[in-house]
């Protein structure tokens, strides 16, 4: 498997790399990847589990241990539960949602996909989403997974985002463009 040097070079992407590389031995990179999103939901909707993941002032013993507790809600594999555990004791926990994304990033590759990252001014359908995916999917030549988001500030248009590659077709660029035009 190809990971780029980008994610292995950063901290987030070695564990991100260790987690995938035991996952795919013990052939669960399907469950590992799906407890990852349920954690990332957690991490965004509670404040307290953020808290817990960059406080400093958490033992490591103490956010293991609840970490185990919010594990078990959340029906977690024991391979996620003891990486956890691992990040708990390394003292790592602040870099969860960089591992997270790197561990998606790495799963994506495998599966020969990639992810566009697509901020639109209004929440897309379901119909608009699926036509800007056969339409990446047609221009990059394997598989595109979308994520998208809202960001009433582009005024309208899209912003899709691949890997390094962004295309900028948001009314706010453009605005933007035509006042520096304007300037001299």
């Amino acid at each position: 498997m190809e990971i780029s040097a980008g994610i292995q070079a950063s901290l987030a992407g070695r564990y991100a790399s260790a987690l995938f590389d035991l996952a795919s031995e013990a052939g669960s990179v399907t469950a590992v990847e799906s407890d990852l999103d349920k954690l990332a939901a957690a991490l965004g909707e509670s404040a307290e589990l953020k808290t817990l993941t960059t406080n400093p002032k958490v033992s490591r013993s103490e956010a293991e241990k609840a970490l185990w507790g919010v594990s078990a809600l959340l029906g977690l594999t024991e391979l996620t539960q003891n990486f956890l555990g691992t990040l708990a004791q390394n003292r790592r926990l602040a870099a969860l949602p960089d591992v997270i994304r790197a561990f998606r990033m790495i799963a994506a590759a495998q599966r020969g996909e990639v992810t566009a990252e697509v901020t639109s001014a209004h929440a897309l359908s379901d119909e608009q989403l699926d036509q800007l995916k056969a339409k990446l999917t047609a221009r990059e030549g394997r598989t595109v997974k979308l994520s998208s988001s809202v960001d009433p500030d582009l005024l309208g248009g899209l912003v899709v985002t691949i890997g390094s590659k962004r295309i900028d077709g948001s009314i706010r660029t453009r605005l933007n463009s035509l006042a520096n035009a304007m300037k001299g």
